[in-house]
């Protein structure tokens, strides 16, 4: 059982392991709200966070949502809505097409829309996030395939499978500003994320301050957020992303509608408990943060996301039983952790297990934090990214801060260490499914799932096989 459905005081189950049975299915949601005579839903920082037909449907049935109004998701869901929204705010947008391609277009109609935005570019799905419905295409004989697999992938994730185009600025840093706003249209940007170290543009390591980020530059952000938040009717917490370039040029990139998963960082430098103030501007309360506060961090916090998952099968999902767990603590440590010891990390769900943080006065001192805390945690049962982190954090390019979006793909490419044969995206699909299938097979014939044979060894070989078909 997850500690929080140990912790809360009324569960209800959803009895079904396949997301869109469970956890996805909006009936069964609201349902659950009627029987518990909840009169509040937080959305948490999932799928259905970012959903306006969710947030619809709360309201519809008499709940407050945690989170703006469904409009607003609806409009800054869209990534060519958002941007349009930017421009008209007078943010600069990264070059790219101010609508999504439409699927009756020929192939020579698409490589002349993508010829006049540039090469490289992104594929980008237009709902969602997580770099899921994302191509990167260096040039035109790539294109027609990355649309293909960008659609597939997004109708699967979202159940919309429009793209657009977005040039690729490169390089560049990921930045991102948190926002928080009421219904009375007050709007507080807070202190900058840097969230430039990513996998397949997905978020590993973030940290606050950026290293790369002056105060002029702070103060720009802050306002150009502050700006879009208020010109859309921006209500409780959000995030704005930046790509900024070497030059400390910033460009819009998205806005996410929801709480992220990287809060804590920013709650450690600047003392603000995020999740109160959502639930205190969903209550109808006055937003009265003081901005010199927001913008001013004291010290300096990194989190490191924790996932079951193998570094040395290309970070390949482990899922199984955690057989023993033992947690870092002490001064300026923070671990928000969604398992205990004897918890099943299944293969449905995403596999982050834990998000680490730590604080300390300055970023030297946080990096060293962060080490020994790593050095403390012990999981046993299942792979972790508990050793790549700890390779990572000593690596030169990161100590000095001189990292972009494709710091860590570049750096695990070029290391045998971490990833010398690493999957494809393509293929760590495969992994999930034959993993999937392994687990309902071991299941059926009543092994035990967290032997060293069912979870280590045979799931991943039927994986690879299933992968290099």
């Amino acid at each position: 059982m997850a500690p929080h459905v140990r912790y809360a005081d009324q569960a209800i189950g959803l009895e079904s392991d396949v997301p869109e049975d469970s956890y996805l299915h909006i009936p069964k949601l609201i349902d659950a709200a009627r029987k518990t005579q909840a009169d509040t839903v937080h959305p948490g920082y999932g799928f259905l966070a970012e959903n306006a037909e969710f947030a619809r449907a709360c309201l519809d049935a008499g709940l407050r949502f945690v989170g703006p109004p469904p409009d607003v998701i609806a409009l800054m869901g869209g990534k060519t809505a958002a941007r349009e929204a930017a421009q008209k705010a007078g943010i600069p947008v990264v070059p790219g097409t101010e609508s999504p391609i439409d699927a009756s277009l020929t192939d020579a109609e698409v490589l002349t829309i993508a010829d006049a935005v540039g090469y490289p570019l992104f594929v980008k799905a237009v709902a969602g996030g997580g770099g899921k419905g994302m191509r990167l295409v260096q040039d035109s004989s790539m294109l027609v395939g990355a649309i293909r697999a960008a659609r597939s992938e997004a109708q699967g994730s979202f159940g919309d499978s429009a793209v657009y185009f977005e040039r690729s600025v490169s390089p560049a840093r990921h930045v991102e500003v948190q926002v928080m706003a009421d219904a009375e249209g007050h709007v507080v940007p807070f202190v900058e994320r840097e969230c430039s170290v990513q996998r397949r543009h997905q978020k590993v390591i973030e940290e606050t301050p950026s290293p790369a980020v002056t105060a002029e530059t702070r103060r720009g952000l802050a306002a150009a957020a502050h700006a879009l938040a208020q010109g859309v009717g921006y209500v409780g917490a959000g995030t704005v992303e930046f790509l900024l370039d070497e030059d400390e040029q910033f460009y819009f990139l998205e806005m996410n509608t929801r709480l992220q998963v990287e809060h804590p960082i920013t709650e450690m430098v600047t003392g603000v408990d995020l999740v109160h103030w959502q639930l205190r501007i969903a209550a109808g309360k006055r937003l009265t943060l003081d901005p010199e506060r927001t913008l001013k961090p004291q010290g300096h916090a990194l989190e490191c996301r924790i996932y079951a998952e193998d570094p040395d099968l290309g970070f390949m999902p482990s899922p199984g039983r955690i057989t023993r767990l033992r947690r870092p603590s002490g001064p300026g440590v923070r671990d928000d952790s969604g398992v205990d010891e004897g918890f099943e990390v299944p293969v449905f769900y995403d596999s982050m297990i834990s998000k680490l943080v730590a604080w300390a006065p300055d970023r030297s001192q946080a990096i060293q934090r962060m080490v020994v805390a790593l050095g403390e945690y012990h999981i046993e049962g299942v792979k972790t990214t508990l050793p790549f982190f700890l390779w990572m954090l000593r690596q030169p390019a990161f100590l000095d801060g001189r990292v972009d979006t494709g710091f860590l793909d570049r750096l695990l490419v070029s290391n045998d260490q971490v990833t010398s044969d690493a999957p494809s995206a393509e293929i760590e699909e495969h992994a999930v499914l034959a993993a999937a299938v392994h687990t309902f097979l071991v299941s059926r014939s009543g092994a035990d799932l967290s032997s060293e044979s069912a979870d280590t060894g045979a799931w991943r070989r039927a994986a690879r096989l299933e992968g290099l078909r």
